[in-house]
């Protein structure tokens, strides 16, 4: 079976939108309430390669794309999660089922302020030690170094 069949098997419902952008770049919604069992899917079951995440500020809130490799085929399956709190954004982490996530997470939270709930190592990784808290460079209208 075809790795989109199986996805869309295994996921149904989960599944807000499906887009194709052409054979070999899928784009899939989905809640961030499923973000971890997908991805432990994805990448023990189906064994698709975890590629990197992405994050974005966008007007409606925080958008997280995941992106996952069939390296056999080529496909690149992307995960799109939007989180809607622009005030506390949050979402569980998936460095429990995916460790090399850790670094990317730690990107996010640090220049956009997403919390990545059970992370187990949120700490600076690009910033200053003393960058200034609740200042995240790559929010809207943020960015500046208070001296």
């Amino acid at each position: 079976m075809e790795i989109i069949d199986e996805i869309k098997n295994k996921f149904g419902s989960k599944i807000k939108k499906f887009e194709e952008k052409n054979p070999r770049r899928i784009y899939i919604d989905i809640l961030p309430s499923d973000i971890v069992e997908i991805t432990k899917t994805l990448f023990v079951e189906l064994k698709l390669r975890f590629i990197i995440a992405t994050g974005i500020d966008r007007r409606d809130g925080f958008e997280i794309l995941y992106h996952f490799a069939e390296d056999k085929t080529g496909k690149v399956i992307t995960f799109r999660v939007l989180i809607t709190d622009k005030e506390k954004p949050e979402i569980e982490t998936i460095s429990k089922v995916i460790k090399g996530a850790e670094w990317i997470e730690r990107e996010m939270w640090e220049l956009l302020g997403i919390n990545f709930k059970g992370h187990p190592n949120l700490k600076h990784l690009l910033l200053r030690d003393d960058w200034p808290s609740c200042n995240y460079p790559l929010r809207q209208g943020q960015g500046k170094r208070e001296e």
